[in-house]
């Protein structure tokens, strides 16, 4: 009787035990480099292979027409570049860039016309082996190269409603590829949108007035960038630009004044005559486009001849030009009974030369006027800088294609 107790009492021992790993326990963990458990796998991953380096350059190599304003970069995949030279045909040097993790190379100086170049690059493998790479290609020869010219210019202070114009000297079928050319910068960083008037005409502004000390920094690369069909940029371009203070005049053909805000304080009030019956001044925001003094307004800019009738040619001493149209803010002694009480002039703003000379004295280029019943057509967006006549999804839309 005592061993069949003794029996049970093993057998429950046994059970027991066994019952341990069931889910009430952990299941014992394997020691370092035993193998896991069947149905588990390892968390280390593998270690790397090594590689022999692999190295591409662009352009290809035996490449033919390629523009010069685009860069030649050398890549390494599996390893990095140890060194790249490029040269072209004379044995020149065209300067780059290798970057700090050994992985591309870029060249930092455009190439030329018509010319051929050879790149030699070295790097090592994951493997600790060394390989190199030789390519070759040549650049285009430019059917016709075309010139820019932009306002403002470099070094200037301009108001708060300037456009940055870009003027080509000649037609721009590739749009895109000049406007991606065409790098602006602005600090405080400020949306804006480019929108073609012409076919060799672009202008870029903000969504909204540009905040008074922006510093705009225009980098117009156009050298060797393709712009259409064997047309390529000849020049590039760049300026440095401050915005000025904030001026904006109110010019109101129903009471004959002017009223002059800056900073979006009103500081005077000058009375003004517009545009008579049938040369009234358009309505719409204008961009102050140029200051002169000593200035002949001649009628025949736009088409009147000076000996006609209804002509003109007469010397201003102060003088601001809103449109290519011809319509100026300016000195008129002659009208100063009539300003502040009635519109007799051609469709410009006429004030006393003290006022014409302080408008000019605490503006700049680029300075908003706007005109407000008139009784003209409104103005033009095309007409000058008048960028502002167009509404923001207007503009954004581009223009012409």
């Amino acid at each position: 009787m005592r061993r069949s107790i003794v029996a049970i009492a093993t057998a429950l021992a046994v059970l027991s035990v066994a019952g341990c790993s069931s889910g009430d326990s952990p299941s014992p963990q394997p020691t370092d480099g035993a193998p896991a458990p069947a149905g588990q796998t390892s968390s280390a991953s593998p270690a790397p292979q090594p590689k022999p380096i692999a190295m591409s350059v662009t352009p290809a190599d035996k490449a033919a027409g390629v523009a010069p304003g685009d860069p030649i970069t050398v890549t390494a995949a599996d390893g990095k570049l140890t060194q790249v030279s490029v040269t072209n045909q004379d044995g020149k040097a065209v300067s780059g860039t290798l970057s700090p993790d050994g992985l591309k190379w870029e060249s930092s100086e455009p190439l030329g016309y018509s010319k051929s170049y050879t790149v030699n690059a070295a790097g090592t493998g994951t493997d600790g082996k060394p390989s190199t790479i030789t390519s070759s290609f040549t650049t285009v020869k430019p059917g016709k190269q075309i010139g820019l010219s932009m306002i403002p210019q470099d070094g200037q202070t301009v108001g708060v409603g300037q456009p940055l114009a870009f003027y080509f000297s000649g037609n721009v079928a590739d749009k895109a590829a000049a406007e991606k050319a065409l790098r602006i910068t602005a600090e405080p960083a400020t949306e804006g949108a480019f929108h073609w008037f012409r076919d060799n005409e672009v202008h870029w502004r903000p969504k909204e007035y540009w905040k008074s000390g922006t510093k705009i920094t225009v980098n117009a690369a156009i050298y060797g960038k393709a712009l259409g069909p064997g047309v390529f940029g000849k020049e590039d371009r760049k300026a440095a630009i401050t915005i000025g203070n904030k001026v904006v005049a109110v010019a109101d053909g129903a009471t004959k004044q002017m009223t002059v805000s800056v900073n979006d304080q009103v500081v005077k009030t000058i009375p003004i005559s517009l545009g008579k019956p049938k040369h009234e001044t358009p309505n719409g925001i204008y961009t102050v486009m140029s200051e002169q003094q000593n200035y002949t307004m001649d009628s025949g800019t736009y088409g009147v001849p000076a000996d006609s009738p209804g002509g003109y040619r007469t010397k201003v001493e102060v003088a601001s030009r809103l449109s290519n149209s011809g319509i100026f803010y300016h000195s008129a002694p002659w009208s100063l009974k009539q300003q502040g009480n009635s519109n007799v002039s051609h469709g410009c703003i006429n004030m006393s030369t003290e006022n014409a000379r302080w408008m000019q004295e605490i503006g700049n280029k680029g300075d908003i006027f706007e005109v407000r019943n008139s009784g003209g057509k409104p103005l033009q967006a095309w007409d000058g800088l008048s960028d502002w006549q167009l509404s923001w999804d207007e503009y954004k839309k581009g223009g012409k294609k």
